[in-house]
């Protein structure tokens, strides 16, 4: 019995030793970044700057014009500078439409944050890098498009190089870039690293998630490292507006691989809602040009239940509002495919899918008198084109 005693004594000794040892480096270690800065959410007079730390710390932005970093932002909310965070969220308003900000971001290290005192350590920096924000009235838009990489790092930057020297204005990730989502370290080495190196610290991205992005334990994270105006949007750059659509999971809720956790079919139902107000609002009514993207075509792409879903709720108001094209994924197969009277009233563009020979990049330009697509194939290969007049 003292044995056991003893032994029961010891191995709480270890176990309580190992928790201080582990408290201890923790506040031994040292502030870094785990990801370049990255940009979010771009507007005329506004763009969010996103990075990521290794401990929870103050940070902000120095950032302006010709150079000079002659300005500062950082994160306020509810009377409360934002601290004692690792995910660094900062919003850059005010700014002047079409016009290049230099900037670099900065955190400083945290010791202790009492209730009466905060006590700083080391500040970093990181380079300067630099952006232009869109320009109010503008004439054309482009774009480039990547879907279905899921999870392949090397595929960015492969994809983009595709692209050579045209100028874009942004990226978009059209769903299932994640095969699933497990943790922090998994989104940074296969989404955050390889954009941020490839282009995102000087040009943004937009994301929508698609099926995968919402399975693993972290998925209900995954909205805490993008910065969207919500988890479906719209928004209106030079002569087009653009609607963006969740399209959730492509099984039914009651599916056993949910475990009882999904909730997509009254969550597509509400965005039903949402989607005619934006095809009804004026905004979209001046526009040149009406763009969907959305991660699944609801043609094309089998009788899944969120396909069949995405048809009976989404596919009557495309028609009904005279959608000009729509832009999507999951398949895995690159397709074009041309109005179907009944059906699509106007053309389905489907990218392609994360194997090698299946990958695809889309460039969309639109003006205010010409949309033009055109899909490459991962050997830069054109593979697709579509061409719409107005």
């Amino acid at each position: 019995m003292k044995n056991t005693r003893l032994s029961l004594i010891i191995l709480l000794s270890l176990i309580l030793n190992g928790f201080n040892a582990n408290a201890q480096n923790v506040v031994n270690l040292k502030l870094c970044f785990l990801t370049e800065p990255y940009l979010q959410n771009p507007q005329t007079d506004a763009m969010t700057v996103m990075w990521i730390t290794n401990k929870n710390c103050h940070s902000w932005v120095e950032y302006g014009e010709n150079g000079v970093l002659s300005e500062k932002a950082d994160m306020k909310l509810y009377g409360l500078v934002q601290a004692n965070n690792r995910i660094q969220k900062i919003r850059l308003e005010h700014l002047k439409p079409g016009t290049k900000y230099s900037y670099k971001v900065i955190s400083r290290d945290i010791l202790r944050f009492e209730p009466y005192k905060v006590v700083y350590g080391d500040t970093i920096e990181s380079g300067v890098f630099s952006f232009t924000t869109p320009v109010t009235l503008d004439k054309d838009v482009t774009l480039l498009i990547m879907n279905d990489i899921h999870g392949d790092s090397h595929t960015i930057p492969t994809l983009l190089d595709l692209n050579g020297n045209q100028p874009y204005d942004f990226v978009f990730f059209n769903g299932d870039m994640l095969s699933y989502l497990k943790d922090e370290s998994q989104i940074i080495s296969s989404l955050i690293k390889p954009a941020s190196a490839a282009f995102a610290s000087g040009t943004p991205f937009m994301y929508v998630r698609g099926n995968h992005e919402t399975r693993g334990v972290f998925a209900r994270n995954f909205y805490n490292y993008v910065d969207n105006d919500g988890s479906y949007f719209s928004f209106t750059r030079g002569p087009a507006f653009f609607i963006v659509l969740d399209t959730g999971e492509d099984k039914p809720d009651n599916n056993m691989e949910y475990s009882g956790l999904a909730a997509f079919e009254q969550y597509r139902e509400k965005e039903a809602l949402w989607l005619e107000k934006q095809l009804k609002s004026d905004a979209c009514k001046k526009a040149k040009f009406k763009v969907v993207l959305m991660h699944i075509p609801h043609y094309h792409s089998g009788d899944g239940y969120g396909t069949m879903q995405c048809r009976k709720l989404f596919g009557p108001l495309f028609n009904k509002y005279k959608v000009d094209v729509s832009i999507s994924g999951h398949t895995h197969k690159y397709g074009i495919f041309d109005p179907v009277k009944g059906e699509h009233h106007f053309p389905m563009i489907i990218g392609g899918g994360s194997k090698e020979g299946t990958r695809t990049l889309i460039r969309l330009t639109i003006d205010e008198k010409v949309l033009k697509l055109s899909m490459l194939n991962d050997a830069g290969v054109e593979v697709g084109q579509y061409e719409i007049k107005k």
